[in-house]
């Protein structure tokens, strides 16, 4: 069995930059195993599967470890691929995940803008429990559907937190986002999610599905300005549309392949 693979770096104007994501695209739905073992093997923070199904992309995520609800940078990635390689007519995609739905991207010269349900959550009080895996305290802490929000004073506290991933693979979620005010953008955040087998997410989709609602709030805005800062750094624009939230970017291919299975 062939199967073609795709390598897209998401969220960035250059090669290296980025999150990058592997993207299959297949003719029909393989067993579960299979694509379990396929994203170990690509070890990268998240693998696409597609299958084109009439008027709609049937798409699924899964880590080197565990299937996800939602992953934003392999489904930018999953537009690019479909856009650029693999013949898809129009400017827009109508997605389908099983977990979170129905997912839209449309594209405008290079840029790919995500439509994604917004994430509700909750302020919860700090707990010792929680805090033990950064090294600075947070000023506030939110729960949303799947992730942890820590929010701080400043992007400087951002950048050098040190995280322990042994305590905060022991939480219970997805992964613990961290974020700030920018300095010279709207908001910064960092992503971390051991317990999904991605000790530090390079840029986050998904995340910022809290953070978009959250900061757009907070500043009285719509429309913000975003990075992720990971070694590889990511950039986003971000608009608030009440239920829903868009999230923009760009890709660049790094490299196309097949893959060779029993």
């Amino acid at each position: 069995m062939t199967i073609r693979i795709y390598q897209v770096d998401a969220f960035t104007d250059h090669v290296f930059g980025g999150n990058p994501a592997a993207v299959c695209p297949l003719d029909r739905w393989p067993d579960d195993r299979l694509m379990q073992n396929i994203a170990m093997e690509n070890n990268l923070a998240e693998t696409a599967f597609l299958v084109r199904n009439d008027s709609r992309v049937e798409i699924r995520w899964f880590t080197p470890t565990v299937e996800v609800d939602l992953c934003g940078h392999a489904t930018l990635g999953s537009a690019y691929v479909l856009f650029n390689f693999e013949g898809y007519k129009g400017d827009e995609i109508h997605f389908f995940s099983p977990r979170s739905g129905d997912l839209t991207v449309r594209r405008d010269g290079d840029r790919l803008t995500m439509n994604f349900p917004a994430d509700l959550y909750s302020r919860i009080q700090p707990d010792e429990s929680l805090t033990a895996g950064v090294s600075i305290r947070p000023l506030e802490i939110y729960r949303g559907k799947t992730d942890y929000m820590f929010v701080y004073a400043k992007e400087h506290d951002v950048k050098t937190i040190v995280p322990n991933f042994s305590e905060i693979a022991k939480l219970s979620c997805r992964g613990v986002i961290v974020t700030a005010p920018g300095d010279d953008v709207d908001f910064v955040s960092r992503f971390f999610a051991p317990q999904s087998g991605v000790n530090e997410d390079p840029v986050t989709g998904s995340a910022h599905t809290t953070l978009t609602p959250y900061w757009a709030k907070r500043l009285s805005k719509t429309t913000l300005s975003a990075i992720q800062l990971s070694s590889r750094k990511g950039q986003l624009t971000c608009k608030d549309l009440g239920d829903r939230v868009e999230i923009s970017g760009t890709a660049r291919s790094y490299l196309r392949g097949e893959i060779e299975v029993d």
